[in-house]
Order: C-alpha cells, then sequence, then structure tokens
C-alpha cells in the first residue's frame, strides 16, 4: 500500500513579476537578488535609476530577469499614478527607509516628519497601490514591508523611527484583514542590525557592537544573507497561509 504524502509548497517564484523599492542597496538590494534567484522577473525601484543600473545589470549577466524603475515614495501623488499605469505586480517588497536617530527630547519637527513620510505615509500608499492593482486585476498577490525589531521594543535615540515602524505594524494587520478575500497577503519582516553600508556608522562604534551582540542572543550582527531566506518565503506559496504577520529575523533580540 503507498500512501498519498504531503508535497512541500514551491519556493519558487517562476511566471511572477516582483517590485522592489529600495533596492539600490543593503537589504533592498538583497530582497531583489534572491527574489531573482527564486524565477521572478523583478523590477528594482529607488529615487534614482542610476543607482540601480549596476545591480540590473550584474543580473542580467547571470541570465536572471530584472529592470530599474524611478519611484519616490516620498511623493505619494506621483508614485500612485505611476504605478496606476503599470500591470499589477504579484510581489511587493518595500525597503524604503529613512532614520534619523537622536534623542527624543531633542526630535525636530522636520525629522519627525522626514521620517514619517518615507517610513509610513510612503510606505502605506506603496502597499495600497500595489493591492489596489492586484484587484482590479483579480490577481492574488504578497505585499512584505521590511519593518524593524524596533517594531515590537523601544531603542534609544530611536523614539521616531521605533513610532513608524510600529505603525507599520499596525497598517500590516489591518490591511491583511481587509484584502485577505481577495488572496493578498500583507506581512512584514523584522530584522535585526544588518551589516549595511548604512550601518556601518554604528559597527566603528566597538562599545555600540558590545551592546548589540549583547542583545541579540545568536551574538552576532545579521547579515544581507539573513534576510534573503525570509523574503523567497514570504514571496512564495511556501508561505501560503501567512498573512498580518510580522517574521522576526532578529537572532533572538525581542526574545528577551
Amino acid at each position: 500500500m503507498t500512501l498519498k504524502l504531503p508535497r512541500t509548497p514551491s519556493f519558487r517564484l517562476d511566471g511572477r513579476t516582483a517590485l522592489v523599492v529600495g533596492a539600490s542597496s543593503g537589504i533592498g538590494q538583497a530582497a531583489a537578488v534572491a527574489l531573482a534567484q527564486a524565477g521572478a522577473q523583478v523590477v528594482l525601484a529607488a529615487r534614482s535609476i542610476d543607482r540601480l543600473e549596476l545591480t540590473v545589470a550584474t543580473l542580467k549577466e547571470l541570465g536572471l530577469e530584472a529592470s530599474a524603475l524611478a519611484l519616490d515614495v516620498g511623493d505619494v501623488e506621483a508614485m500612485e499614478a505611476r504605478l496606476s499605469s503599470l500591470p499589477a505586480f504579484d510581489i511587493l517588497v518595500n525597503s524604503a527607509g529613512l532614520a534619523r536617530h537622536g534623542p527624543a527630547l531633542e526630535t525636530t519637527f522636520a525629522d519627525f516628519d522626514a521620517v514619517a513620510s518615507i517610513n509610513l505615509r510612503g510606505a502605506y500608499f506603496l502597499t495600497r497601490s500595489v493591492a489596489r492593482r492586484l484587484i482590479e486585476a483579480g490577481k492574488p498577490g504578497s505585499l512584505i514591508n521590511i519593518s524593524s525589531q524596533m517594531a515590537h521594543v523601544g531603542g534609544i535615540d530611536r523614539a521616531v523611527y521605533s513610532a513608524t515602524k510600529h505603525a507599520v505594524e499596525g497598517f500590516t494587520k489591518s490591511m491583511a484583514i481587509e484584502w485577505g478575500g481577495y488572496g493578498i497577503r500583507v506581512n512584514t519582516i523584522c530584522p535585526t542590525f544588518i551589516r549595511t553600508p548604512l550601518a556601518e556608522q554604528t559597527f566603528s562604534n566597538p562599545e555600540r557592537v558590545r551592546w548589540i551582540e549583547e542583545k541579540i542572543k545568536l551574538g552576532r550582527i545579521g547579515e544581507l544573507e539573513d534576510i534573503m531566506g525570509p523574503v523567497t518565503f514570504l514571496a512564495s506559496d511556501a508561505s501560503a497561509m501567512i498573512t498580518g504577520t510580522a517574521l522576526m529575523v532578529d537572532g533572538g533580540w525581542t526574545a528577551g
């Protein structure tokens, strides 16, 4: 007698299109590479196409499908207009973000508005724009916002940043509830400190590195590769029953 065994859902993304915003470097670039390697046709987006060209060219040299798109999530009206003219994307990864760290007592109105404009307002309307096109096309999709472990805890000098990331978790849950009936999943990935060019200033401070490594229970700084698997997982059918949740990639930081 032969048993009918369940089959592992595919992590492959062949035939799907993905929009990765904030893809010129760091986590966004790594996410774009991961999705392309999994078979997706990836559109890398940032404010300037010039910063994307080398990544796109390298992906094409590897036989992967990639193109560049100028998109500024800080200009939500122009962003919505641009996305409304494009076919629906099956996958969204939003890695556009801004941080202006400092003591809460020293937060300026300008700094607050700048961070909230990208991390909250831009993320909200970007997610909505991609979902709207999917609903119009009658297609399911997976929408992923790169959040932060600071969306679940607080941190010194990070009141504004943490506030915006907590807000991303809130709208993610609400959107997941609203759009679940359309087959649209909405989730976040919440990284700890990841070794990227933008984080080099933090990692140049030995005292700060020791503090970070004490908080991360696995005892090491995160690497870009640590994000690539989770992005592929949430984009694929392997996570078909996951929506409205946060995938912690924090080495155990928030567990403690």
